[in-house]
């Protein structure tokens, strides 16, 4: 019984001690959840004037693949284009990861201030106990609140990713054709105008 005593006091003391950083947490997940808020709008707002500001660094970086004359163009291109795949995968690492932590960071600061409320209750403190519940009821609100909000930013984010990877593909498609008609026709003329041996 003492021991057992012992590892309930203990693991309440260790929730306890969570309190503040996970309470932390939240509030900042919720500003960091604003910011991609205000960070997707201004994306969207790009897109609409101006277009895709990934797409148009692409193109650049095909022109130049294309204009240099190093050998293995095929395998440069596949190397250019699979790497601005991963980039935009790793983009949305960010806001997969607040739908992930978002709810967790929400249930923890619910379970927290309940124990600690019930053990205010314990003790007679009401006043303390309606704090710390309320505190729990905010920060589920404001986990999930988190979670569903970063999960619709995911969803447009990953619809502009499927477009821009799509259009990617197309451009370097096409753009590796034309440089290989081109090689071909430039090596036919030179070809045609090596003199013919008697």
């Amino acid at each position: 019984m003492i021991f057992t005593s012992w590892l309930e006091s203990f693991l309440f003391e260790v929730s306890s001690g969570l309190y503040v950083p996970v309470v932390t947490a939240v509030s900042v997940l919720t500003l960091y959840v604003t910011w991609l808020i205000g960070g997707a709008a201004a994306d969207g707002l790009r897109r609409l004037r101006a277009g895709s500001k990934e797409l148009a660094s692409f193109r650049f970086e095909l022109d130049s693949e294309l204009r240099s004359r190093e050998p293995h163009l095929e395998a440069r291109l596949e190397r250019l284009l699979r790497a601005r795949e991963l980039a935009a995968a790793s983009s949305l690492d960010r806001v997969r990861f607040v739908i992930k932590v978002g709810p967790a960071l929400g249930l923890m600061g619910t379970l927290i201030p309940m124990g600690i409320s019930l053990a205010a209750l314990a003790q007679g403190d009401v006043p303390k106990m309606a704090g710390s519940m309320v505190t729990a009821f905010t920060a589920t609100v404001a986990g999930l609140g988190c979670g569903v909000v970063a999960y619709l930013i995911a969803l447009v984010r990953e619809k502009w990713v499927r477009a821009d990877v799509l259009e990617m593909e197309f451009l370097t498609e096409t753009r590796a054709r034309e440089a290989g008609v081109a090689q071909e026709e430039g090596e036919r003329i030179a070809l045609s105008q090596t003199p013919q041996a008697i």
